[in-house]
């Protein structure tokens, strides 16, 4: 991508995540990155830049992996199948460079986010980091103000070879043969749930932090989420 086309990369933070410039992702970074030997790959619409994927060389347990540090798309095309376009284009540049791994972190309490890593990617999940940026900016879009929410995420590592992600990948029903082991739940709008209640927003993120670490402790790894309005639930083997 060109220095004009990165500089749109930037834009589009800004109109979707409504961070603080100091949370922006500059030009620069995009540069570094890419020289590096990572990547970013867009989606137009026609000349518009409507979406973009950001790969940052890494490792994950000592195996050749990307970062996908971001993954923005335009709020007139969220939920019209360009993020999973845009995340199956990063499977496919990887592969062609031969990397076979790629991680990125989300967070927790966010059931389509879950629904989409786990289900519609093949993701898997066996990590929990506490407060992970150190900053409360959740809220920022919502009440304007602080209310002492944690930054945790879950890590998502996708093996782009598993059978999961290959049946996927192919446009495949993967049907899950091992026996649930756990069950976790999440709000089924956590944005609703942080304006209509702070406190119980805050009393979600310690349960989940608490049961996300013992389940992990355990040995157990989260592969499937049961997308349900009304009970919508990480499922671990």
């Amino acid at each position: 991508m060109s220095l004009e086309q990165l500089s749109e990369c930037v834009d589009l933070q800004r109109e979707v995540f409504a961070l603080p410039d100091i949370e922006i992702s500059p030009v620069r970074h995009f540069v570094v990155t890419k020289n590096a030997g990572g990547f970013i790959l867009g989606a137009y619409e026609g000349n518009r830049l409507i979406g973009f994927v950001l790969s940052v060389p890494a490792f994950l347990r000592w195996e050749k992996a990307f970062y996908s540090h971001m993954t923005a798309v335009h709020r007139d095309f969220q939920s019209s199948g360009i993020g999973a376009r845009l995340k199956w284009g990063q499977r496919d540049r990887a592969l062609e460079l031969g990397v076979r791994y790629v991680k990125w972190t989300f967070e927790p309490w966010k059931a389509r986010n879950a629904y989409f890593n786990l289900e519609k990617l093949g993701a898997e999940i066996r990590e929990y980091e506490r407060n992970f940026y150190g900053i409360d900016y959740t809220t920022a879009g919502q009440t304007g103000s602080s209310i002492g929410l944690a930054s945790d995420r879950l890590f998502a590592e996708w093996d782009l070879t598993s059978e999961k992600v290959r049946s996927l990948a192919d446009g495949k029903r993967f049907i899950e043969t091992s026996r649930i082991r756990a069950e976790i739940d999440v709000p089924n709008d956590w944005s609703a749930l942080v304006v209509a209640d702070p406190n119980e927003a805050l009393k979600v993120q310690s349960r989940l932090r608490e049961k996300f670490e013992a389940a992990f402790g355990s040995g157990l790894v989260a592969r499937g989420f049961a997308r349900d309005e009304q009970h919508p639930r990480y499922l671990l083997y």
